[in-house]
């Protein structure tokens, strides 16, 4: 039955002896459509009506009082539909840290598990996982987050009122630097890495992660109906029946997280609520979804008997199970990639490598290595691109053939090199080897070939910096000040009349792979391209910390004179300061993204604005500056 036949039957419900003006008032509709609706329920035997003198009642019969109670329980089972816009890409996460525990005289999260952290440990996945706009709520002791320097990039918030507040009140205190969807997660949850992975990818906005009960004592049950959350408690005696157990583990969309924040602080009464009976009481109107996950391995730790389990047993059982589900997602890229049998797979043992995940693997006896991208290069890398300068390298030589290359993900696969030994900065200072990496170098940058690209480093300069806004990264100290002065030297290269060849452009030692006595690989084309010939060569001799003598001699063996032209010599410098400046940028991006590179990036901008005091570029910025 139509929404103003319902209206219309429960006015009369409520007032039989209202006239047909004030039945439109209350329904909202015309007086014309009431008298006509008046006709049609009583022509079809819903109500009846008595004349009292000039005044008529209308009474509902047994057929309208069943019509309108159905129709009010199909209505109240309907819920709004909050959401314009489909599922998004989670870039946010809030951590609850900030519960008492007594019993460890410092926050859940700051347990060590295996050598780390919980709280590091599961910062960690969510970065692995593209998630790094990360906001830690804390509440007991947020001095003992100081001292973990690991942190420092991270967003904090704090709960004085922890002592009398429930876990809603920590949530909506990071309601100002919520800016969209994110996953929720609190900092006593060891849990594998697969689920945070799956919750992120389910098609609903608004779920929680539940699990098969797990029989701990202090278990959240879940009632789901309909395809959605209907109940959560602690108190099983409230249940019709138990679909399974919420773990603390949610994702949550920007619109019903505002409607909880909003209910919190406008409506609620009881401060000590926690934020599942808020999420719970918005499901009273708007769908909130979940995801049950099957034989889950996890742990909540809020006491000293459950630390000593999940250390013992249920943290160990977790690393086993992560090491097969590793093992079968790194075979599932070969099996895919090269049509093999899985039993074709052999061996597996990790290879190294500063931006990826390297991997020697034996397939049918002979050793490949496979290449996954690490977590962020996908923003930063033209993968079309490296494919195409990276085959052409291979043909000149310089470089192992391909086997496969994936331009979506990445995914590389290429001949084993034999009787590999990488260099070292102590090697690169040999004679030997520099006539090597020269002979390389010569090779490519005299072969006249065309890269797919050219590598600008000023265009990279601002792509970086977007990127290290998105990844709310810090620069560190002095960074604008070295920045202006970078600019004024960017002017007078750019007058330079500099003729662009095929380059590397990350031709650091451990990109230098030596087979036998004389021949030299040099692999990982990620950032090949057009560009400056010095760019290869003061990068090397850079990252080979050579002394200027040694440069020198590097420098004579590649260009076969004994003397080296000014020119040279400044376009040397001018390529140091700014590739150590770009890679500044590229390491604030890849910290903030989880990875940790100790003093590196720290280590460039130093070098970078020692670089700025030579004499060259002070004599150059002078004459240019007259």
């Amino acid at each position: 039955m139509e929404q103003q036949l319902l209206q219309l039957l429960e006015a009369i419900n409520k007032h039989a002896h209202l006239n047909q003006k004030k039945m439109a008032e209350i329904c909202g509709i015309s007086i014309g459509k009431v008298n006509y609706l008046i006709h049609d329920l009583t022509f079809g035997n819903y109500i009846y009506s008595e004349k009292k003198g000039r005044n008529i009642s209308y009474y509902l019969t047994q057929k309208g009082l069943d019509t309108l109670q159905s129709g009010i329980e199909a209505y109240q089972g309907k819920k709004v539909n909050i959401h314009q816009e489909p599922l998004t890409e989670i870039k946010q996460a809030i951590i609850l840290a900030g519960g008492s525990r007594t019993d460890f005289n410092k926050p859940a999260g700051l347990m060590d598990i295996d050598g780390t952290t919980l709280l590091k440990r599961n910062i960690d996945i969510l970065q692995e996982n593209g998630i790094n706009q990360i906001v830690i709520v804390t509440g007991y002791k947020p001095e003992a987050f100081q001292e973990h320097p690991e942190f420092s990039h991270l967003t904090f918030v704090n709960n004085p009122k922890y002592k009398w507040t429930g876990s809603m009140a920590s949530l909506a205190s990071a309601f100002e630097v919520i800016t969209e969807d994110f996953l929720l997660i609190e900092d006593d949850i060891l849990i594998e890495e697969r689920a945070i992975r799956e919750i992120l990818s389910h098609p609903q906005r608004d779920c929680v992660l539940i699990s098969n009960e797990s029989g701990s004592g202090d278990e959240a049950f879940v009632e789901i109906k309909n395809g959605y959350l209907h109940k959560i408690s602690k108190d099983i005696h409230q249940f019709n029946r138990i679909d399974g157990e919420m773990i603390g583990v949610s994702k949550l969309s920007y619109e019903v997280y505002s409607k909880m924040v909003s209910e919190y602080q406008q409506n609620n009464k009881n401060p000590l609520i926690h934020y599942e009976y808020m999420l719970l009481d918005i499901s009273r109107h708007y769908n909130i979804g979940y995801l049950k996950m099957h034989n889950l391995v996890w742990g909540e730790i809020d006491s000293w008997q459950h630390y000593h389990t999940v250390k013992e047993k249920t943290f160990p059982m977790l690393k086993r199970k992560e090491a097969e589900f590793r093992e079968i997602f790194i075979k599932s890229h070969l099996i895919e990639a090269l049509d093999l049998a899985y039993e074709d797979i052999s061996e597996i043992q990790p290879f190294g490598g500063m931006t990826n995940k390297n991997f020697k693997v034996v397939i049918k006896g002979k050793e490949y290595v496979l290449r996954i991208p690490g977590n962020g290069t996908e923003s930063m890398i033209n993968r079309k691109e490296e494919k195409f300068n990276a085959a052409l390298a291979s043909h000149l030589g310089i470089d192992t053939e391909l086997v496969y290359f994936n331009e979506e993900t990445g995914v590389k696969i290429a001949e084993l090199i034999q009787e590999a030994e990488t260099l070292t900065p102590k090697m690169t200072k040999r004679q030997d080897i520099m006539e090597l990496t020269t002979e390389i170098f010569k090779t490519l940058h005299f072969s006249k070939l065309q890269m797919a690209n050219r590598f600008d480093v000023f265009e990279r300069i601002d792509e970086y910096e977007r990127l290290m806004e998105e990844a709310n990264g810090h620069p560190y100290e002095h960074y604008e000040e070295t920045k202006r002065q970078v600019m004024v030297l960017k002017e007078i290269y750019q007058g330079m009349n500099i003729e662009l060849t095929p380059c590397h452009n990350d031709a650091l030692p451990q990109n230098m792979v030596k087979s036998g006595e004389n021949k030299l690989y040099l692999i990982d084309w990620e950032y090949s391209g057009m560009n400056d010939p010095m760019w290869d060569l003061a990068w090397h001799a850079m990252e080979s910390e050579f002394t200027p003598e040694e440069e020198e001699l590097f420098l004579t063996l590649y260009f076969e004179e004994d003397v080296i032209p000014l020119e040279i010599q400044q376009r040397m410098i001018m390529n140091k300061i700014f590739q150590d400046f770009l890679w500044t940028i590229w390491t604030v991006i890849k910290e903030a993204k989880g990875d940790d590179f100790g003093t590196y990036g720290t280590d460039l901008l130093a070098r970078c604005r020692k670089n700025l005091n030579h004499d060259l570029i002070r004599e150059m910025t002078y004459e240019f500056q007259k």
